[in-house]
């Protein structure tokens, strides 16, 4: 039977009491507010941010986890009054409405086209969802999708492995970008669907990177030690002889150690954060200037020494430890990398340790230059709304119009 889930204001209440805190005891530990934690315990928010229930797991001794009751309330409502991209056809293309016989009203009509512009195709897309044109991912891949499944359905028996890697590797990149939408349920059917066509394949690489997007779907829904558990038990399972492995091979397993770190550091464990960076750290000394073969997706071939500091400066922000969080960003190459979205998260790090020390302006140049390079990814950054309000709030000075520009973007009322 399936233990009811009690409130997360509930379970923060019990652990106060039991280590003798009161409300603004515990709030003066966590560096959170007060109301904060009132509203919580009485009901009135049903949700916090996963960085608030950090702290306060911090501030109490315990993993974050400890502290995520249902936060289903929370999780229905609306995002600020942005107009959401359309999800109509690429829900039509992940969920398709199957009837007798297993027959679908998506199916496209005719013969899908050959495998060589199918693959095409998915690298124009994927280029466009690393450039942070999420209008054109979204409106490349639904149709993708749809005539890479009848491709794969129609394969003879000899190419039919190569075109369920290509139906896994197309789902994936239709997972991420749902994730970056918010669109965690259609996420989760889409990334499913394309482990299950990797292993359809065989191939243990693409099956590695899809669970590191199925990681990342848990860390975004609060599911930290599911994120870790699954992460660490596939990177055990895929783990390559260094010796011998091939760059897409180490590539994979890094990625996996990376997003098992980044779930113990969320659930307020640090050292078993830090000791999984330092392996995905030697993966990425044995690729050195190797690169992974071209087929691949960025998720892949983005990996690299650049990408694991960057984990390093999240695990400290994560931890609360601005000043450590800076002094690692130094050591991070500037610019992007391959895989964008990484780095912009990256920068958003180096904002908030800025915030945190009082430096608005550097925070806020942070903000700007994200602003210039990615404002559609920024858009659906709670994380950057939170800065962009811990700088409003922290400076004496009235808000400049570059500053209320970067609000307006991103749905902050200071």
């Amino acid at each position: 039977m399936t233990r009811p889930t009690r409130p997360t204001g509930q379970i923060l209440a019990e652990h106060r009491q039991r280590a003798s805190l009161t409300q603004e005891q515990l709030a003066e530990r966590a560096g959170v507010s007060v109301e904060t934690i009132r509203k919580l315990e009485q009901g009135v928010r049903r949700s916090a941010r996963m960085d608030t229930l950090h702290a306060l797991a911090r501030a109490l001794g315990l993993p974050t986890s400890a502290l995520v009751g249902d936060q289903a309330e929370g999780a229905a409502r609306a995002e600020p009054d942005h107009r959401p991209l359309s999800l109509a056809e690429i829900r039509r293309a992940v969920a398709p409405i199957r009837g007798l016989g297993g027959t679908t009203l998506a199916a496209p009509p005719g013969e899908p086209p050959a495998h060589d512009v199918l693959r095409a195709r998915l690298h124009a897309a994927d280029r466009a969802y690393q450039a942070n044109d999420y209008a054109t991912a979204l409106s490349a891949l639904p149709p993708l999708l749809l005539d890479v499944r009848a491709a794969s359905g129609l394969a003879a028996d000899t190419a039919r492995p190569a075109a369920y890697v290509l139906l896994a590797r197309t789902l994936h990149l239709t997972g991420n970008l749902l994730i970056q939408l918010r669109a965690g349920d259609l996420a989760q059917t889409a990334l499913s669907d394309a482990l299950a066509a990797a292993e359809a394949a065989g191939d243990q690489v693409v099956a590695a990177t899809v669970v590191q997007g199925m990681t990342w779907l848990l860390m975004r829904q609060g599911r930290l030690a599911e994120a870790a558990e699954l992460a660490v038990a596939t990177a055990d399972q895929v783990e390559p002889r260094f010796s011998r492995a091939a760059p897409a091979e180490l590539a994979a397993w890094g990625w996996l150690a990376m997003g098992a770190a980044a779930a113990y550091a969320r659930d307020n464990q640090p050292d078993m954060a830090a000791e999984l960076v330092d392996a995905a750290g030697a993966a990425a000394v044995r690729i050195g200037e190797r690169a992974p073969a071209a087929d691949h997706l960025m998720m892949v071939g983005g990996f690299d020494a650049a990408r694991v500091q960057m984990q390093r400066v999240e695990n400290a922000a994560v931890a609360g430890d601005p000043g450590r969080a800076l002094d690692l960003a130094r050591a991070v190459p500037p610019g992007p990398t391959p895989v964008r979205s990484s780095w912009q998260r990256h920068r958003l790090d180096v904002a908030w340790a800025h915030a945190e020390q009082h430096q608005y302006a550097d925070a806020t140049g942070v903000l700007l230059e994200l602003q210039d390079r990615a404002p559609a990814w920024l858009r659906h950054q709670r994380y950057a709304r939170d800065i962009v309000r811990q700088i409003a709030e922290g400076r004496r000075r009235a808000m400049s119009s570059e500053l209320a520009e970067l609000a307006a973007l991103v749905g902050c009322t200071p």
